[in-house]
């Protein structure tokens, strides 16, 4: 069957790192299962019978359909041809806080899938393998070139580190970018509300659309913030942070810490820019 390239599509076809990836999940027989991308089943064979419940999402029709003739006449599997993205991940799962996945993500809806998978109610854990720079935006650390929007998007809400590397020539067809697996645990109990998860959104997406500029200039001039010069000084001081640094060296506890300060401060993440104390200069 020829891969669509308008779908993404690189099959995994080393049977070693197929193993090493559902190992790397941990799944067990009391497990439900929510595999992302099914594909031609490189994942699926190494998971099917070995636990509870296994729900396979895949979008090509074709490839639905052949995972349906092999395993939908088993109680324990359940295939769901569609989007990832359009579908209701909590009327998929039994119990979807409890819920692993894993997946091939495709790398042209990588963050997408990312922040889905990290949207309430959030699964136990998750192994993903994307493309390896993505992986490295979302493990990066502060101060570097790739720390952006993406690692605090994630690493606010959980714990990420790297299994393995992937190389390009393990996938069929064989991709121009190596791969990297990533493991996924969101934090247990949230250490965010709902509404600071927004505000650190907005927040995030605005300093890093701006992220060559001093973070009390982003505050000040941003269409989506246009606070004033009171609030971003007192706002600065009540934090003990140097507003001229620039948004990559803030921690993502600086930003979640920030989000909320800022509120306080009148900023309700540029969705009511009527409420927001402005200073055009």
């Amino acid at each position: 069957m020829r891969p669509r390239r308008s779908l993404g599509q690189n099959f995994l076809v080393d049977a070693n790192l197929q193993r090493k990836i559902v190992e790397a999940l941990g799944a067990g027989p009391a497990d439900e299962v929510l595999e992302i991308g099914s594909g031609r089943g490189a994942l699926t064979r190494h998971l099917v019978g070995s636990v509870r419940r296994l729900v396979l999402v895949e979008l090509d029709h074709r490839l639905a359909a052949d995972l349906e003739e092999a395993h939908g006449e088993r109680d324990d599997v359940h295939v769901v041809h569609g989007d990832i993205l359009e579908l209701d991940r909590s009327a998929l799962a039994e119990d979807p806080e409890a819920l692993l996945v894993v997946g091939n993500i495709p790398y042209n809806i990588t963050s997408p899938i990312l922040f889905d998978i990290l949207e309430r109610p959030r699964p136990s854990r998750a192994i993903l393998m994307v493309q390896r720079e993505v992986a490295d935006r979302v493990l990066a650390a502060p101060g570097t070139r790739e720390y952006g929007a993406l690692a605090v998007g994630v690493q606010s809400v959980a714990r990420v580190e790297r299994v393995m590397h992937v190389p390009r020539k393990a996938f069929r067809p064989v991709p121009r970018v190596d791969s990297t697996v990533i493991r996924i645990v969101p934090l247990r109990p949230p250490p965010l509300t709902i509404e600071d998860e927004r505000r650190l959104r907005a927040l995030t997406r605005m300093i890093f659309q701006w992220r060559r500029k001093q973070i009390q200039k982003t505050l000040r001039r941003h269409p989506d913030a246009a606070l004033s010069r009171d609030v971003v000084e007192g706002v600065a001081r009540m934090g003990g942070w140097d507003f001229s640094r620039r948004p990559e060296t803030f921690t993502p506890q600086d930003l979640m810490r920030m989000a909320r300060l800022l509120a306080e401060g009148g900023w309700n993440g540029g969705v009511d820019r009527v409420a927001v104390n402005r200073d055009p200069t």
